[in-house]
C-alpha cells in the first residue's frame, strides 16, 4: 500500500520545519521531498511514553492503545511489573500476548522486583534466572526499574546478578532512586543503572543530571513532578524524558504525553527539545525500531493543526491510520481471565487495633507524590482500642492479604480527610494486596468485602452504600471499554470526596500507601511490629 501526505514537516533530527510531499509505501517512510506550497498542518514523530505500567490505567494492553493513540501517542516503555507481582513471569507473557493484537508500539521491561521487598506478600518471584530469561526474548527491551536501591548500594548477590544479566544481553537498565543523592547516589547509579523517573526534587534531579543520569519527568494521577522539573529541559536537553509512570483511565481519556509537550511548549521550551523529550531521546536509549520521519524509518508519526496548542488530528502507526479527529480505529480485544486470589471475608473484629499510648507514629499522606512523612498524633480511645479520629483527620489504614488467609495489618494514616466511609484498593502498588481507608470498621471491613467478593477492583462503603469497580483480570484490570471503566472509577472518585477527601486523586494516592520502595513511612500485609508501622529506613538500612 502506498499514499502520501503533505504538510509541514518537523525534523527533529535536523532540526527544521519546512512544507513537505511524504510518501508511504510498506509501511516505511519511502521518500520526503520539500514543495512549494502553503500548508495548514504539521506532521511530527508520534509521541512515547518513557515509563508506564500499564495496569494502572485498570485497562489491559490493547484497550490502552485504543485510547492512547487519540492523543498521538505510537509506543510505550511499559514496565508489566505490577501484573508480574500477581502472576509471576505467567503476567508478563499475558501482557506481551495482548499487545500484539493491536497495532501499537509496546515494548515491555522484565520486573526487577518482584516482590519489591520482603515484608509484604506478592503472587509469585522472578528470581534472576527468570530475569535472564526474560532478558532473552526480543520482546524485553531492558530490565525495568531497579527498586531495590538498598540492595544495589549494599551489594545483594540476587540484585547483582539481575543487573548482570541485563548487561550480558546488552539492554539498559532503568533506575528508582526517590531521594539519592551524594556517595548514595554515586553507587546506585555506578552499578550500571541509567534512568531515574522517581525524582521530586529540583536539587535532587540536577545532581543525577550532572552524574549522566536520564531523568524521565513524570507526570502521572497521583505523582505530578512537571513543574519542578521541566525547568531542566532547558540545558539537558539529551538527557530528558518524558513519562507518565501510572495514569488511571479518565486521566488517559483525557490526555497522555500531549499534556507533556503542550505544557513544555506554553511555558516557552524550545520545540525541537521538547519534541525530543517525548520520542526522539526515547527512541535512542531504549534502541526502538520507531520512526522518527527519516526516509526508511516505519511509518510513525501524527499530524497536528499547530505548534502551540495543538490538536492530535491523525496517528499513524506503521503506516496505518489508527486515530482521526478523536476517534480511534483500533478495535477492542476480548480477553481471557487470569488471576491469583485467595483470601476470604473478613469480620470488623479483623480490623482492631489495641490503642498503644497517646500518640502514635503515622503516616502522612503528601497530595501530587508518591513520598510520605512520619508524623506522631492521637486517635481516639475507645474501649482500649484505637480507632479514627475524623476530627483531627486521623483514619485507620488497612492492608489484607489477597493471596492467603493472614492477619490484617493495621496503622493509621493523616490527609485522606474522610468524614464518613471507607475507601478501598487492590490496584495497590507493588504487591496488589487489598489496601483502605476508613473511619470505622464497619464501612472499612464493607469496602475489603466488596472486593473479595469480585476478587479484585476498587469500591466504596457508607453504612447505607456500597460502590465496586470490578477489576477481574489479575485483580487490577479489566476487559470493559475505557470509557465505561473511566465513568466507573469518576463516580468512585467523586464520591470520594464528597465524603471528605480532599486528595486530587485518592484512589490513586490509597494505591501508594502500601509501596515500601518510596520514603518515608508506609504500610505492607507484613507491616506490624508490636502495633506500630515500621519505618522506611527500618525496612533497608
Amino acid at each position: 500500500m502506498e499514499f502520501t501526505v503533505k504538510a509541514n514537516l518537523i525534523d527533529i533530527i535536523a532540526k527544521d520545519i519546512y512544507p513537505a510531499e511524504v510518501i508511504i509505501s510498506n509501511k516505511k517512510i519511502a521518500s520526503i521531498k520539500r514543495i512549494e506550497e502553503t500548508l495548514d498542518t504539521y506532521i511530527l514523530p508520534g509521541f512515547i511514553d518513557a515509563h508506564v505500567h500499564i495496569e494502572s490505567s485498570m485497562l489491559i494492553p490493547s484497550e490502552f492503545a485504543r485510547i492512547a493513540v487519540k492523543h498521538g501517542t505510537v509506543g510505550t516503555i511499559s514496565d508489566p511489573h505490577e501484573i508480574a507481582n500477581v502472576l509471576g513471569v505467567a503476567g508478563v507473557d499475558y501482557m506481551i500476548e495482548n499487545a500484539r493484537q493491536v497495532p501499537f508500539h509496546f515494548y515491555f521491561g522484565a520486573p526487577s522486583c518482584v516482590p519489591a521487598t520482603n515484608f509484604e506478600t506478592a503472587g509469585a518471584v522472578i528470581d534472576s534466572n527468570d530475569i535472564n530469561e526474560l532478558l532473552s526474548r526480543k520482546e524485553i527491551v531492558y530490565l525495568a526499574e531497579m527498586m531495590n536501591f538498598p540492595g544495589v548500594i549494599y551489594k545483594d548477590n540476587e540484585v547483582l546478578k539481575k543487573i548482570a544479566f541485563a548487561k550480558e544481553h546488552n539492554k539498559p537498565i532503568d533506575g528508582h532512586a526517590p531521594g539519592l543523592m551524594g556517595e548514595t547516589m554515586t553507587n546506585y547509579f555506578d552499578a550500571g543503572i541509567s534512568t531515574d523517573h522517581e525524582c521530586f526534587g529540583y536539587d535532587e534531579a540536577l545532581e543525577k543530571l550532572k552524574h549522566g543520569v536520564k531523568i524521565m519527568i513524570r507526570e502521572g494521577s497521583a505523582a505530578k513532578n512537571f513543574d519542578t522539573l521541566i525547568p531542566l529541559l532547558k540545558d539537558f536537553p539529551e538527557q530528558i524524558m518524558f513519562c507518565c509512570d501510572d495514569k488511571h483511565p479518565d486521566n488517559l481519556i483525557e490526555s497522555h504525553i500531549d499534556d507533556h509537550v503542550k505544557r513544555a511548549l506554553k511555558e516557552g521550551h524550545d520545540l525541537y527539545n521538547v519534541l525530543r523529550a517525548a520520542s526522539y531521546n526515547v527512541i535512542h536509549h531504549y534502541n526502538l525500531p520507531i520512526g522518527l520521519l527519516q526516509i526508511g524509518d516505519n511509518a510513525d508519526f501524527i499530524e497536528i493543526d499547530n505548534t502551540e496548542d495543538f490538536t492530535v488530528l491523525k496517528t499513524y502507526i506503521n503506516g496505518d491510520l489508527v486515530a482521526e479527529n478523536g476517534n480511534s480505529f483500533i478495535q477492542p480485544i476480548e480477553s481471557e481471565i487470569v488471576n491469583n486470589f485467595h483470601c476470604t471475608i473478613k469480620q470488623p473484629s479483623d480490623f482492631k487495633i489495641k490503642s498503644e499510648g497517646e500518640k502514635i507514629r503515622m503516616i502522612e499522606a503528601l497530595d501530587g507524590q508518591l513520598i510520605t512523612h512520619e508524623i506522631q498524633a492521637s486517635t481516639l480511645n475507645i474501649n482500649g482500642y484505637a480507632e479514627s479520629n475524623t476530627d483531627e483527620d486521623i483514619l485507620k489504614i488497612a492492608v489484607v492479604n489477597r493471596y492467603n488467609d493472614a492477619p490484617v495489618a493495621v496503622a493509621f494514616i493523616k490527609n485522606f480527610s474522610l468524614k464518613e466511609g471507607a475507601i478501598a484498593s487492590c490496584v495497590a502498588h507493588d504487591c496488589h494486596n487489598i489496601v483502605v481507608v476508613g473511619t470505622n470498621d464497619a464501612d472499612i471491613c464493607k469496602a475489603v468485602n466488596a472486593i473479595i467478593k469480585a476478587k479484585g477492583g476498587i469500591s466504596l462503603s457508607t453504612q447505607t452504600e456500597e460502590m465496586v469497580l470490578e477489576l477481574p483480570i489479575a485483580g487490577i484490570m479489566t476487559n470493559l471499554p475505557a470509557e465505561q471503566v473511566a465513568e466507573s472509577y469518576i463516580k468512585l472518585d467523586r464520591r470520594a470526596k464528597e465524603l471528605g477527601s480532599k486528595l486530587r486523586a485518592p484512589y490513586m494516592s490509597l494505591s501508594f500507601m502500601a509501596l515500601l520502595v518510596i520514603p518515608e513511612l508506609k504500610l505492607s500485609d507484613k507491616g506490624l511490629f508490636n502495633g506500630k508501622s515500621f519505618e522506611f529506613t527500618d525496612v533497608f538500612v
